[in-house]
Protein backbone atom coordinates (compact mmCIF):
# COMPACT_ATOMS: atom_id res chain seq x y z
CA UNK A 1 0.00 0.00 0.00
CA UNK A 2 3.00 2.17 0.58
CA UNK A 3 4.11 4.57 3.26
CA UNK A 4 2.11 6.34 5.61
CA UNK A 5 4.18 9.53 3.98
CA UNK A 6 3.42 8.86 0.50
CA UNK A 7 0.25 11.04 0.43
CA UNK A 8 2.61 14.22 2.23
CA UNK A 9 5.68 13.43 -0.07
CA UNK A 10 3.55 13.50 -3.19
CA UNK A 11 1.67 16.94 -2.10
CA UNK A 12 5.14 18.50 -1.46
CA UNK A 13 6.39 17.12 -4.90
CA UNK A 14 3.37 18.99 -6.26
CA UNK A 15 3.34 22.04 -5.03
CA UNK A 16 6.43 22.84 -5.26
CA UNK A 17 5.44 22.26 -9.83
CA UNK A 18 2.00 23.57 -8.96
CA UNK A 19 3.28 26.83 -7.54
CA UNK A 20 3.18 29.35 -10.31
CA UNK A 21 -0.12 27.90 -11.37
CA UNK A 22 -1.45 29.21 -7.78
CA UNK A 23 0.14 32.68 -7.81
CA UNK A 24 -1.00 33.11 -11.51
CA UNK A 25 -4.44 31.53 -10.09
CA UNK A 26 -4.15 34.49 -7.27
CA UNK A 27 -3.00 37.30 -9.66
CA UNK A 28 -6.39 37.18 -11.86
CA UNK A 29 -8.76 36.18 -9.16
CA UNK A 30 -9.43 32.64 -10.57
CA UNK A 31 -10.16 29.35 -8.61
CA UNK A 32 -7.38 26.79 -8.38
CA UNK A 33 -7.92 23.51 -6.86
CA UNK A 34 -6.62 20.08 -6.76
CA UNK A 35 -7.23 16.47 -4.49
CA UNK A 36 -4.67 13.74 -5.45
CA UNK A 37 -4.16 13.85 -9.10
CA UNK A 38 -7.10 16.22 -10.49
CA UNK A 39 -6.73 19.68 -10.77
CA UNK A 40 -9.69 21.94 -11.38
CA UNK A 41 -9.16 25.74 -12.40
CA UNK A 42 -10.66 28.80 -14.09
CA UNK A 43 -9.69 31.55 -16.15
CA UNK A 44 -10.49 34.21 -18.92
CA UNK A 45 -7.50 33.23 -20.77
CA UNK A 46 -7.88 32.73 -24.29
CA UNK A 47 -7.63 28.44 -25.23
CA UNK A 48 -4.52 29.25 -27.00
CA UNK A 49 -3.16 30.65 -24.02
CA UNK A 50 -3.94 27.62 -21.61
CA UNK A 51 -3.00 25.46 -23.29
CA UNK A 52 0.73 27.70 -23.56
CA UNK A 53 0.60 27.91 -19.69
CA UNK A 54 0.23 24.02 -19.57
CA UNK A 55 2.67 23.57 -21.55
CA UNK A 56 5.13 24.98 -19.39
CA UNK A 57 3.73 23.66 -16.39
CA UNK A 58 4.18 20.22 -18.64
CA UNK A 59 7.73 20.96 -19.36
CA UNK A 60 8.97 21.38 -15.73
CA UNK A 61 9.15 17.98 -14.58
CA UNK A 62 8.49 15.08 -16.88
CA UNK A 63 6.95 12.86 -14.11
CA UNK A 64 4.04 14.75 -14.28
CA UNK A 65 1.90 13.86 -17.34
CA UNK A 66 -1.17 16.56 -17.67
CA UNK A 67 -4.42 15.46 -19.73
CA UNK A 68 -6.61 18.09 -19.99
CA UNK A 69 -10.53 19.16 -20.38
CA UNK A 70 -11.13 22.74 -21.78
CA UNK A 71 -14.61 23.50 -21.97
CA UNK A 72 -17.88 25.45 -20.68
CA UNK A 73 -18.57 22.05 -18.51
CA UNK A 74 -15.55 19.74 -16.61
CA UNK A 75 -16.01 17.15 -14.24
CA UNK A 76 -14.09 17.55 -11.29
CA UNK A 77 -14.34 14.39 -8.91
CA UNK A 78 -18.20 13.92 -8.33
CA UNK A 79 -19.29 17.71 -9.06
CA UNK A 80 -20.33 18.78 -12.71
CA UNK A 81 -18.60 22.47 -13.29
CA UNK A 82 -21.23 24.61 -15.60
CA UNK A 83 -20.16 28.10 -16.75
CA UNK A 84 -23.33 29.77 -17.95
CA UNK A 85 -22.27 33.40 -19.20
CA UNK A 86 -19.76 33.79 -16.55
CA UNK A 87 -22.04 31.86 -13.69
CA UNK A 88 -20.68 28.76 -12.31
CA UNK A 89 -23.51 26.23 -11.44
CA UNK A 90 -22.38 22.96 -10.15
CA UNK A 91 -24.61 19.74 -9.30
CA UNK A 92 -23.68 15.91 -8.77
CA UNK A 93 -21.57 14.14 -11.46
CA UNK A 94 -22.41 10.69 -11.88
CA UNK A 95 -19.58 9.10 -13.25
CA UNK A 96 -20.54 6.23 -16.12
CA UNK A 97 -18.56 3.87 -14.90
CA UNK A 98 -20.17 3.57 -11.27
CA UNK A 99 -23.31 1.55 -10.33
CA UNK A 100 -25.67 3.68 -8.74
CA UNK A 101 -26.44 2.57 -4.99
CA UNK A 102 -29.08 -0.07 -4.82
CA UNK A 103 -29.97 -1.26 -1.48
CA UNK A 104 -33.02 -3.82 -1.57
CA UNK A 105 -35.21 -3.01 1.39
CA UNK A 106 -35.62 -6.73 1.93
CA UNK A 107 -31.58 -7.01 2.55
CA UNK A 108 -30.07 -8.14 5.77
CA UNK A 109 -28.83 -4.50 6.76
CA UNK A 110 -29.64 -3.24 9.42
CA UNK A 111 -32.66 -1.02 8.80
CA UNK A 112 -30.87 2.15 10.05
CA UNK A 113 -28.31 1.55 6.78
CA UNK A 114 -31.17 2.17 4.27
CA UNK A 115 -32.01 5.75 6.18
CA UNK A 116 -28.11 6.52 6.19
CA UNK A 117 -27.50 5.77 2.36
CA UNK A 118 -30.14 7.93 1.28
CA UNK A 119 -29.64 10.56 3.92
CA UNK A 120 -25.99 11.02 3.24
CA UNK A 121 -27.09 11.18 -0.51
CA UNK A 122 -29.69 14.32 -0.35
CA UNK A 123 -26.64 15.66 1.95
CA UNK A 124 -23.99 15.13 -0.21
CA UNK A 125 -26.85 16.38 -3.71
CA UNK A 126 -27.05 19.72 -1.18
CA UNK A 127 -23.46 20.41 -0.73
CA UNK A 128 -22.92 19.93 -4.40
CA UNK A 129 -25.64 21.27 -5.90
CA UNK A 130 -26.03 25.07 -6.86
CA UNK A 131 -29.40 25.22 -7.77
CA UNK A 132 -32.51 23.60 -6.17
CA UNK A 133 -33.95 22.14 -9.32
CA UNK A 134 -30.60 20.35 -9.38
CA UNK A 135 -30.85 19.38 -5.85
CA UNK A 136 -34.58 18.24 -6.75
CA UNK A 137 -33.35 16.14 -9.81
CA UNK A 138 -30.78 14.53 -7.91
CA UNK A 139 -33.24 13.47 -4.93
CA UNK A 140 -35.83 12.13 -7.47
CA UNK A 141 -33.17 9.64 -8.64
CA UNK A 142 -32.36 8.03 -5.57
CA UNK A 143 -35.84 7.44 -4.93
CA UNK A 144 -36.83 5.98 -8.57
Amino acid sequence: MGSPFTMTLANIYMWEWEHPLIEHQKMHNELYGRYIDDVFMTTNLSIDQIKARLNVAHEQDENIRITCTIGLTVEFLDVLVDNNQGQLKTSVHHKPAAEPYILPYLSDHPRHTHCSTVKSQLLRAARLCSHVEDFDTTGNTLTT
